[in-house]
């Protein structure tokens, strides 16, 4: 079995990767391996912001990872909230975050977005991405408590209810996250 680390702390995450990549890895969080530091994010894409999680563990603690990067694009906002999505209001808190895009964006009629994920892997001395993302709209008002982020503003293509209004095993079913993560564990089952 080979070991794999999981760059976050997430137990929920690291549990829904491990059941997608299988058996034939160990997935570990920073937490197993002792990782208290804070990792940098300062890049100005996901793909660096993703590559740096890795970078810092394999120069740090030469193991075998992976680390992810998310966010929203907004096309109206030239891309924003991009990789500043967790913390666009100046803070981390999601409420002034939303309130914040809702304002920018105002009555632009323009509302297509999408959430985007990119995943850095590091293995047998390779550094891979695998990307997902989910095109979508950003609609004027919250609807729906499930999720987190920016769920409760985002209707995907195709439905009529926004993220924070289906159940995670929908969301999960059809996520920016969930695209990246099945491309990695396919990569993965076919070593």
């Amino acid at each position: 079995m080979i070991e794999l680390v999981f760059a976050t702390n997430n137990a929920h995450k690291l549990e829904e990767v491990q059941a997608m990549v299988g058996d034939k890895f160990c997935l570990k969080s920073l937490h197993d391996i002792d990782c208290q530091d804070d990792i940098p994010e300062t890049g100005i894409t996901f793909q660096e912001n993703a590559q740096q999680k890795t970078d810092y563990l394999v120069n740090k603690y030469g193991l075998y990872c992976f680390g992810d990067d998310s966010g929203l694009e907004i096309d109206a906002l030239n891309g924003e909230p991009g990789v500043y999505s967790a913390r666009y209001s100046g803070t981390r808190d999601m409420e002034q975050n939303i309130d914040l895009v809702l304002e920018k964006l105002g009555d632009t009629a323009n509302r297509t977005a999408r959430f985007k994920t990119v995943i850095s892997l590091y293995l047998n001395e390779k550094q891979l991405f695998f990307e997902g993302a989910i095109e979508g709209t950003i609609i004027k008002e919250r609807k729906g408590v499930k999720g987190f982020g920016y769920d409760p503003i985002f209707i995907p293509n195709g439905y009529d209810i926004t993220f924070a209004e289906m159940s995670p095993e929908e969301k999960n079913a059809i996520s920016h996250r969930s695209i990246a993560v099945s491309k990695m564990a396919e990569y993965l089952k076919n070593l």
